[in-house]
């Protein structure tokens, strides 16, 4: 999904560049961004292919795949995009890693469809390939898909923003991810059905791309637009805090509502802090952990996991609604990531 990069990792480059074990990635020249750990002797290989190696979301990712190669003594080989987008290095990450004779290979797809082919290519040769957190298109391209059910997150906001407002008339600003990326519509359109709405009613929309300075230009924009704009739907928390940079500054801070998703530590703070009202929190360690201990399985007994598996999510906030589960930022804050 769409989250914000920060300090690259150039020691775990230089690991993967210069490790006897480690696979041969393009990173060790120019190319995709990339690493590798390995824990004990581990005779079974297990990829891991993120979309970066900086964003605090994939970071996490990576800790709890290792955690899991150790606990089932794999070896676990990683490697990323240079930048979120990045499709030809992550086929290149593919390709080394197959050759490299992974029994299963885990992928955030930086392009859902342009990645299809080189997905086939590696399960024609016997490896298990599992998305996590983002879908190909279409998603019978992997094996299996574990990852955070995107509509659901968008509802759950959605209802509780209904809630919130306790039958004043809305107005709503969207602030989006790009056109076409399945993990940004399917959040906009949860939304919009937890709050019973439609895109008619939403009076401003931008794309962001997930992040904060474009957030608060899009939000500055909005206001232009729309001045009375009172409940705002961001992409991710990173957008939520542009969107909350360009509230203050007009002084409308505490009386426009902003929701959002992805229960980053950051973003979570933020609830408790009052600048954002509630995120549902999503859960990358997890999909990691739970990847790996499925191509453990496969190289073990043969048995491939299939079909999507809900990771889960839970909505935070410390202004609770009836009608409306959600969990206390305490609860957010011992289980956020980055």
């Amino acid at each position: 999904m769409s989250r914000i990069s920060r300090l690259p990792s150039p020691l775990l480059r230089a690991a993967a560049c210069t490790g006897v074990a480690a696979l041969a990635l393009t990173a060790c020249g120019s190319g995709s961004g990339s690493g590798t750990a390995s824990t004990g002797s581990g005779s079974v290989k297990v990829g891991l292919i993120t979309k970066t190696d900086t964003n605090p979301f994939f970071v996490k990712m990576k800790e709890g795949a290792e955690k899991a190669a150790k606990e089932n003594g794999a070896q676990l080989s990683t490697a990323a995009g240079k930048f979120d987008g990045d499709n030809a290095g992550q086929v290149t990450a593919i390709e080394n890693m197959v050759a490299a004779g992974v029994k299963g290979i885990l992928i955030t797809p930086s392009d859902s469809k342009a990645i299809v082919p080189a997905i086939q290519k590696a399960r024609a040769k016997g490896v298990l390939v599992i998305a996590l957190d983002t879908p190909t298109e279409p998603e019978s391209a992997v094996d299996a898909l574990f990852a955070t059910d995107n509509l659901k997150a968008g509802q759950l906001i959605g209802e509780y923003a209904k809630a919130a407002m306790k039958g004043k008339t809305a107005k709503i600003a969207a602030l989006d991810l790009a056109p076409g990326v399945s993990v940004g519509v399917q959040r906009h359109n949860g939304f919009l059905k937890g709050f019973g709405a439609t895109d008619k009613d939403v009076v401003c929309a931008q794309d962001t791309g997930g992040d904060q300075a474009k957030g608060q230009t899009a939000m500055e924009n909005c206001l232009q637009k729309s001045p009375d704009i009172n409940v705002v739907y961001t992409i991710n928390e990173p957008a939520a805090l542009g969107a909350y940079t360009a509230l203050k500054a007009k002084g409308r801070e505490k009386d426009v509502l902003i929701v959002s998703v992805d229960g980053g530590c950051t973003g979570t703070q933020a609830v408790k802090d009052g600048k954002i009202a509630a995120t549902s929190q999503q859960y990358p360690l997890k999909m990691a952990a739970e990847g790996v201990k499925a191509v453990v399985t496969y190289a073990k007994d043969g048995k491939k996991a299939s079909g999507y598996t809900d990771t889960g999510v839970t909505l935070i906030t410390d202004k609770a609604q009836d009608g409306v589960t959600s969990k206390d930022t305490a609860y957010g804050l011992e289980n956020c990531w980055g």
